[in-house]
């Protein structure tokens, strides 16, 4: 009976190259990626109370552990994971090292930073297990990957570990040089031609992304309604929290019709560039969620907060930065760059307008009015040329 278990129920994982190019996203999936809303919206959720250059920083680099662990996760989960007991029973442990992992979140950088330190150590204690599973059933043309691989988690363990003994500022500071090595790190691993043969950009991958980038847009609405919540309830409360939440909306309609399920050119450094891509765009969006908590609280005043002014505004200029960015890694931008490229143009010129709207801090229904009607320029501008170019199809 035991052996029958094990033939059926506890598989081993997919070997590198076994790529399931028309897999869809699964229900697992799913409920794994759901507890990353609790963890972003702990980080967020100190960020809207703490709006400051120091809490900017600390936000972007637990921000930026978090979205490495959700990265390392889903990659392991395309490449390698089955539709079986082995695959299930590890990630529901990855969930609950990440729902301990909220816990501790929002003082991260403060009072609950060994803590944080040591759960997410074993958070990649789990996916290194995982990864040096599949280099022991590797063919050899893979074993040098996989080892540098192995050698960049071994090594985050290591920093992770060592962080929960430092004081509060060192151990942020280790923390943000470990977020920066893993963006290199991906850069160099992920764009050597050998990942190429077992590494793919797949529509469930890019499904996978574009789901995350839900999950942050969810912080965008627990914004506006912590705003609301907080603060005084007056029409001018509430008109102020609609149009916050419209930035939601911009963010949303600008990603998912010229982003969203869209792959990028089939080039291994390319993919990799589309992939870190989605750390700053989904880093803004989250920051912009925070940043709805004050502008909301303050809508009654006659001038937004310079804090929250610049909070707001950089983070979507961060966001259509990125946007812009990943548009040009994109198949489809390869074929249509007539289409694209002026697309491209105005995200990046949207992204230094709404700087100034973040300069002059107008009234917070103001800032969020002007804001979105930026980004429904933008958003029209595209259209049209859309339009232009496939006449025939239908929306």
């Amino acid at each position: 009976m035991f052996s029958r278990f094990r033939r059926r129920f506890w598989l081993p994982p997919r070997a590198h190259g076994e790529i399931i190019e028309d897999r869809t996203v699964s229900f697992l999936e799913l409920f794994y990626d759901l507890v990353y809303v609790v963890v972003i919206a702990a980080a967020a959720h100190t960020l809207a109370k703490d709006v400051t250059w120091q809490g900017v920083g600390e936000f972007a680099t637990v921000f930026g552990l978090i979205w490495i662990a959700w990265l390392n996760g889903t990659t392991y989960y395309e490449l390698h994971g089955r539709e079986e007991g082995r695959t299930r029973t590890f990630v529901f442990i990855q969930m609950l090292l990440l729902a301990l992992l909220a816990v501790f979140a929002g003082d991260a950088t403060s009072d609950t930073g060994p803590q944080f330190a040591i759960v997410y150590t074993l958070y990649l204690v789990v996916l290194s297990w995982l990864w040096y599973v599949v280099r022991r059933q590797d063919s050899e043309e893979f074993m040098a990957v996989t080892a540098r691989y192995l050698t960049g988690m071994v090594f985050s363990v290591v920093v992770m570990a060592a962080s929960a003994l430092l004081p509060d500022g060192p151990r942020t500071l280790a923390w943000a040089g470990l977020v920066v090595l893993w963006v290199v790190f991906s850069q160099v691993v992920g764009g050597d031609d050998e990942v190429a043969h077992g590494m793919v950009i797949t529509d469930s991958m890019s499904e996978r992304f574009g789901l995350f980038v839900i999950i942050v847009l969810g912080e965008v609405v627990v914004g506006v309604v912590d705003g609301i919540s907080e603060a005084e309830l007056t029409v001018r409360t509430v008109a102020t929290g609609i149009l916050a939440l419209m930035i939601g909306f911009a963010y949303w309609w600008t990603y998912f019709d010229y982003v969203g399920r869209r792959i990028p050119k089939n080039e291994p450094r390319i993919r990799v560039r589309w992939m870190v891509a989605h750390l700053p765009t989904t880093m803004s969006i989250a920051a912009a969620g925070a940043a709805m908590v004050g502008l909301i609280e303050h809508a009654g005043d006659s001038s937004t907060p310079q804090a929250t002014s610049w909070l707001l505004t950089g983070s979507v200029s961060i966001g259509l930065l990125a946007l812009a960015s990943t548009i040009s890694t994109l198949q489809e931008a390869e074929k249509h760059p007539d289409l694209y490229r002026p697309v491209g143009r105005s995200l990046v010129g949207a992204a230094l307008v709404v700087l100034i709207l973040g300069w002059l801090a107008p009234a917070p229904w103001i800032l969020a009015l002007s804001t979105v009607a930026l980004l429904g320029l933008v958003w029209q501008f595209a259209l049209d040329r859309w339009l232009r170019f496939f006449p025939d199809v239908e929306l």
